[in-house]
């Protein structure tokens, strides 16, 4: 038995020691993370247009939002690494150079794979950001304060996709697609020479080699399985191929997981599982991911309801969804102040009900019904994803020792990823198995799809449930055996 040493963790330097004194270092960190993370759902209004101008199929082009998600998934392990090695400024400039480049070739694509190909490129850089702004977060910040600076750093995190398409309804009806990212590049890039200026560098980089098996376990496991979900209710899909895909895919995170576990007694693990045994950490990874596969998955229907059932624009559909994104980043602070204050259960426990209600209700949808009343349903998911994300960021990090800090924030990201992509492609799945159903027993096109959509939404609302069941099992605060005090014991 041995214990984690702490020379393996970030130790502040006098600048950033003096950057935590206002969080000032933050700043730029949220600005570039708002922008990145905001294209991770801009393509989602998008989706119906570009089924038609580059005629894919619906399954084909929820890609573009999928395999952002997936590459995120399979890019974030590799950050904890990555970000023991090099310093805060040169991971900022590497993440903001490889997105600007990877925004660029999507401006300019001339096909649909290209297109696909800036996505994942594009999303590359994003999955630098996140783990990035996290540890960098959770160094600096003292215990007593991070509720509040986590409810601004929501911002970045659950708003900046939540305000996503609204931003590509609003460009799209005056432009083109390809303008969503020729507008988006420029502001990245002003955001980059600036933070480059601005930045202070925070702790030490520590020499380390990277198991690159791992990294191919990681990339072969989480691909195939979000592949064979997302082709389950593609009618024109082979059920066998789906289900080889599944397979292999879970076969190679076993091995990725067991890997890891034995990198832990004899090496660097790309990921360090020992994360997972801190129980709030471990509970808060399981709730996060549950919330983000419903929060994705509803956010893929709207569109489709708005525009395919109510002849809505983009323009239109994104100012219905508008109102919530709104509210949530407005709220972000306050739910921060109130975590600090009161705690998470009082936030955590209202806002996992208000999902659940929220996902409830729309399962009712029609094509009779007025296209306003998704509005204050949006709203109400939306303010109550705020308060369950801000509680749970903060609980689920702050439970762990800071040499744990970065492998914990990666973690948290890649799983976050991987269950929004599962969730969008499930979603869509149950969409298109259901509306082809109720084609093929005599339904129209328009009450076909809402019939589809229904049965979309109830899956989020299972997973609503599965939200609230977790919430109730988080602390209130975090003891005093978890966090900095608590050493983490290796095999």
């Amino acid at each position: 038995m041995t214990t984690t040493p702490e020379a393996t963790g970030p130790s502040l330097t006098p600048e950033a020691a003096k950057a935590g004194a206002d969080y000032g270092v933050l700043r730029w960190l949220v600005a570039a993370t708002f922008i990145v993370i905001l294209n991770e759902t801009i393509m989602v209004n998008a989706i119906p247009r570009l089924t038609l101008e580059l005629e894919v199929s619906k399954s084909t082009a929820q890609w573009l939002t999928s395999a952002f998600m997936l590459t995120m998934a399979v890019v974030i392990p590799v950050t904890g690494w990555f970000l023991q090695r090099v310093t805060t400024r040169q991971a900022f400039g590497s993440a903001m150079a490889v997105f600007a480049t990877g925004t660029l070739l999507c401006g300019l694509a001339p096909s649909f794979e290209v297109l696909l190909a800036g996505r994942i490129v594009q999303a590359s850089g994003t999955a630098i950001m996140m783990p990035l702004l996290m540890t960098t977060l959770m160094t600096i910040v003292a215990a007593e304060d991070r509720g509040r600076v986590m409810g601004n750093v929501t911002l970045a995190m659950s708003v900046a996709p939540a305000l996503g398409p609204t931003v590509s309804g609003v460009i799209l009806e005056a432009a083109s697609w390809r303008w969503m990212f020729l507008l988006v590049l420029p502001v990245s890039v002003a955001i980059a020479l600036v933070g480059l200026r601005k930045l202070t560098d925070v702790g030490e980089t520590v020499a380390s080699s990277i198991d690159w098996t791992s990294v191919v376990l990681s990339a072969v496991g989480f691909g195939p399985l979000v592949y064979g979900l997302s082709e389950l209710g593609n009618p024109e899909s082979s059920a066998w191929t789906n289900g080889l895909a599944i397979a292999v895919g879970v076969t190679a995170i076993v091995a990725f997981v067991r890997r890891q576990l034995s990198l832990q007694r004899s090496g660097s693990p790309l990921l360090d599982l020992r994360t997972l045994r801190q129980p709030t950490f471990a509970k808060g990874l399981a709730l996060m991911s549950v919330a983000f596969m419903a929060m994705l998955g509803s956010m893929i229907l709207l569109p489709f309801y708005l525009q395919d059932v109510h002849g809505l624009s983009e323009l239109e559909s994104g100012l219905v969804v508008m109102p919530g994104g709104l509210a949530m980043g407005l709220l972000g602070p306050t739910v921060g102040r109130l975590f600090d204050r009161y705690g998470a259960r009082p936030l955590l426990v209202p806002g996992a009900v208000g999902i659940l209600l929220a996902l409830g209700l729309l399962t009712r949808v029609s094509a009779e019904q007025s296209v306003w009343l998704v509005l204050p349903v949006h709203v109400l998911l939306m303010v109550s994803l705020a308060g369950v994300f801000t509680p749970v960021f903060t609980l689920s990090l702050g439970s762990l020792p800071p040499h744990l800090y970065s492998h914990g924030s990666s973690t948290l990201g890649a799983l976050q990823q991987v269950a929004a992509a599962a969730g969008t492609a499930v979603v869509v799945a149950v969409l298109t198995a259901r509306s082809t159903a109720r084609a093929e027993a005599g339904a129209d096109p328009v009450h076909a799809l809402v019939g589809g959509m229904q049965w979309g939404f109830a899956v989020g609302a299972v997973l609503g449930v599965v939200v609230l069941l977790l919430a109730l099992t988080m602390p209130n605060r975090l003891p005093e055996t978890e966090g900095e005090r608590a050493p983490v014991i290796g095999h």
